[in-house]
């Protein structure tokens, strides 16, 4: 077996050549392939090109049992890194932005942990590496149209994300609603441009797409309860492309982030009957779209006790928080949650001596590595307890 430094400092090579080379949604075929030679190498059988350019690791205990699947995500950002580090991205405009480097490596040590005791297991361990988190649809749903919980079926699945807010080591969790949903909104104005100089010759969609900007922001002020977690966000609004010419069209896209589908469908409902009483005023016309994102994370309440309880015993009492309410984040792990019972969590990876203090999608976004084995160890701890309680929380 091998010693915790040595453990640490493979650990640390794994994750630094991903996050050297990174590969942004369905294009992580060098990824994939370090995945896979890893897994490999433990011992485990691999399944390649499951979802695109997903990798399935399989681990076969020594006797029947149930199966768990453990989730990470492999895909980077299209952001240039900042960090002058001697692992710094190499690929100019791509980044590992959001700890998926990190994911990846944190799996890959789970696999390798459990792999030493593969005999004295029962059941079986899928490891899933997904490609294509960050878009959508993205890579759960291409993992799931290729059978990635069947053949065999998995009873279970585990994922989770590193926080940079949280201190490293710490795990942040709730039974229930881990995390909201999330709806797309995409608006096309039409008016008549002109000169610069003669407006009102003119049907203005930048006025009438800044007016629906500002007029947006009211629902959540004024038509929802004000104790319940939602948020309407502006991404792009693109119109133009010289400073006197008013334009003909623009393009506008958003997001909706809620708790509950009753209330996506209210809010889609006012944001049409704001934009078409704002555009129809100015004698303007427009096209509209309402795209589901993400559904509901929701955690299986006996599988959220499993993972709380291990991680007492891994992290310690004091590491383990509990949420008061779900965030406004959404994960496509939800695809995999609403098939089988899962449970998702947060791992804190914020070290402040170290300078480890910047948010997700940051340019300096960096990871405390020491949270690798940590959390390679928690992943193999709570498989580890699952498979040999036959699927029950024993805590």
């Amino acid at each position: 077996m091998q010693s915790p430094s040595g453990f640490l400092e493979k650990l640390v090579g794994i994750r630094r050549d991903i996050h050297l080379h990174p590969e942004l949604s369905f294009e992580e075929t060098r990824t994939a392939g370090l995945v896979a030679e890893h897994l490999q190498d433990s011992g485990l059988a691999v399944i390649r090109n499951v979802g695109k350019t997903g990798v399935v690791g399989v681990l076969r205990g020594g006797r029947p049992g149930k199966t768990i699947a453990i989730r990470s995500d492999m895909d980077a950002l299209p952001i240039a890194e900042e960090n002058d580090t001697p692992y710094a991205s190499r690929v100019p405009g791509k980044m590992h932005a959001c700890g998926h480097d990190g994911h990846t490596t944190i799996n890959l040590g789970a696999a390798m942990l459990l792999a030493q005791e593969s005999e004295s297991l029962p059941g079986l361990v899928k490891f899933i590496f997904q490609p294509a988190e960050e878009i959508a649809p993205g890579g759960a749903q291409a993992m799931l149209a290729d059978r990635v919980l069947e053949d065999p079926s998995v009873d279970a699945i585990l994922g989770f994300h590193l926080a940079p807010e949280l201190p490293t080591g710490t795990l942040r969790i709730r039974s229930g609603v881990m995390m909201g949903l999330s709806e797309e909104f995409v608006l096309r104005i039409r008016g008549t441009g002109g000169h610069g100089a003669r407006p009102h010759q003119t049907v203005d969609p930048v006025y009438i797409g800044s007016q629906i900007v500002t007029a947006l922001q009211a629902i959540v002020s004024r038509n929802i309860d004000p104790a319940e977690p939602v948020a309407v966000s502006f991404g792009q609004f693109h119109a133009g492309t010289v400073f006197n010419v008013i334009p003909s069209t623009a393009y506008l896209n958003g997001t909706v982030r809620c708790m509950t589908p009753d209330v996506s469908r209210y809010i889609r409902q006012r944001i049409e009957a704001i934009v078409q009483g704002v555009v129809g005023s100015a004698g303007g016309e427009f096209e509209f779209e309402y795209i589901p994102n993400c559904p509901r994370t929701i955690n299986d309440p006996t599988l959220t006790a499993l993972v709380e309880g291990v991680a007492v015993d891994v992290l310690g009492p004091e590491s383990v928080q509990s949420m008061p309410q779900p965030l406004l984040e959404t994960e496509d792990f939800s695809y995999f949650s609403e098939r089988v019972p899962g449970a998702y969590f947060q791992l804190g990876t914020r070290n402040v001596a170290k300078g480890v203090t910047h948010p997700l999608h940051s340019p300096k976004f960096d990871i405390d590595e020491a949270v690798l084995p940590l959390g390679a160890a928690l992943l193999a701890s709570i498989a580890r307890d699952f498979l040999r309680d036959g699927g029950r929380a024993s805590r």
